[in-house]
């Protein structure tokens, strides 16, 4: 049995270029670069699916919030925690 391969976004992007670009045909492709046929056709319909979002405005790009947004989210949650932690023990006693 064969270890199973993992390749790189840039060498599927790549072959799936190549694929739309239909110079050589999908058993060629395969074979040049020793993929499965059937796994370059997905990563060719996947790469034509997702080109369309690329184009999109930056308006869908809004609603993904970044990594500097939530550590500082979780920062505050972290900092209201211990506030209400200490007014809880507060208001036990």
């Amino acid at each position: 049995m064969t270890k199973r391969k993992n390749h790189s976004a840039d060498f599927k992007a790549k072959v799936a270029l190549e694929a739309i670009r239909e110079e050589m045909t999908v058993a060629e492709l395969a074979k040049k670069y020793g993929v499965h046929p059937t796994q370059i056709g997905t990563w060719k319909r996947t790469a034509i699916s997702n080109m369309a979002s690329k184009f999109s405005k930056r308006k869908d790009d809004a609603t993904h919030p970044n990594e500097a947004e939530i550590d500082k989210l979780h920062s505050k949650i972290g900092q209201l925690v211990v506030e209400r932690d200490f007014l809880k023990r507060a208001w036990d006693r």
